[in-house]
């Protein structure tokens, strides 16, 4: 199953015999509540989720985003018509990284059937509502660990033993900027690989072949193991989702350079080179 989906096959889907659960993320990182641009307008039938409040716990040591409890995840899940059996795709407004937040967490805790929609709402030529449905609940209940997920020394020991991604913007892996967390550079021994590299300029995903081939350079083809990691791991989860695309295996740190550089005692490196 293609972890993303066009908007032309979700508008048949849609009409067919079994409709995904349509799932409306829209976020940005320190800009408006998404719920307003919902209430303006979504794909008929949508229902809201707030990645702040459903797709992660309080922040903390943790991280910026951490994981959300299992339990509150499913909670909202079923509040919006998940069920264990219905495919469901999730959007956001075109950037791509909350729905991808929200296909990690569907697909790290058993969902089998989650796709992306390719270039968000942006890329959506239908009509547009500004009712609010009122989904019957379902039944999906969470069973984490169907995704591979790093904790700080695993990150670390991927960064030695596999292929560590940083997909945050380089001058951040660089150190050369910091402007959200408390000190800038990145793991040592993780690789730059900004996540914005794998879509065009609409937020749609380059081809899966093209996307092999940049993985592939920057060295997955010879790398055991593949783990990716971010700022708070929302963008992390985007690269996770590249990687499916090209039919690479990653695993996430959720934490991420959050969680990472709050701790003092995990060493730091700056500058353009993985060391």
């Amino acid at each position: 199953m293609k972890p993303i989906i066009s908007a032309s096959e979700c508008v048949s889907e849609s009409a067919g015999p079994r409709p995904p659960v349509l799932l409306d993320v829209r976020w940005q990182l320190g800009g408006p509540h998404g719920l307003p641009d919902y209430e303006a307008g979504h794909i008929p039938g949508a229902a809201f989720v707030d990645l702040d409040a459903e797709l992660a716990g309080p922040a903390g040591s943790g991280g910026r985003h951490p994981l959300p409890d299992p339990e509150k995840f499913g909670a909202a899940m079923r509040r919006a018509g998940v069920c264990r059996d219905t495919p469901v795709v999730v959007y956001d407004g075109g950037q791509g990284w909350a729905a991808a937040r929200a296909w990690w967490l569907l697909r790290w805790t058993g969902h089998p059937d989650v796709r992306v929609l390719d270039g968000g709402l942006a890329a959506w030529e239908g009509e547009l509502s500004t009712e609010t449905p009122t989904p019957v609940e379902g039944d999906f209940r969470p069973v984490p660990g169907a995704l591979p997920l790093l904790d700080a020394d695993g990150a670390a020991a991927m960064a030695r033993s596999g292929l560590l991604l940083d997909a945050r913007a380089a001058e951040r892996y660089r150190g050369d900027v910091e402007p959200i967390d408390r000190v800038g550079g990145h793991i040592p021994g993780a690789v730059s690989a900004p996540t914005s590299e794998n879509a065009d300029a609409d937020g749609r995903f380059l081809p899966a072949e093209v996307l092999a081939a940049r993985f592939k350079e920057l060295g997955t083809d010879g790398a055991p193991e593949v783990g990716v990691y971010c700022g708070s791991g929302v963008s992390g989860a985007h690269e996770v989702l590249a990687l499916a695309v090209a039919g690479i295996p990653a695993a996430l740190y959720a934490g991420s350079w959050s969680e990472w550089s709050a701790d003092e005692s995990r060493p730091v490196a700056k500058g353009p080179d993985p060391q």
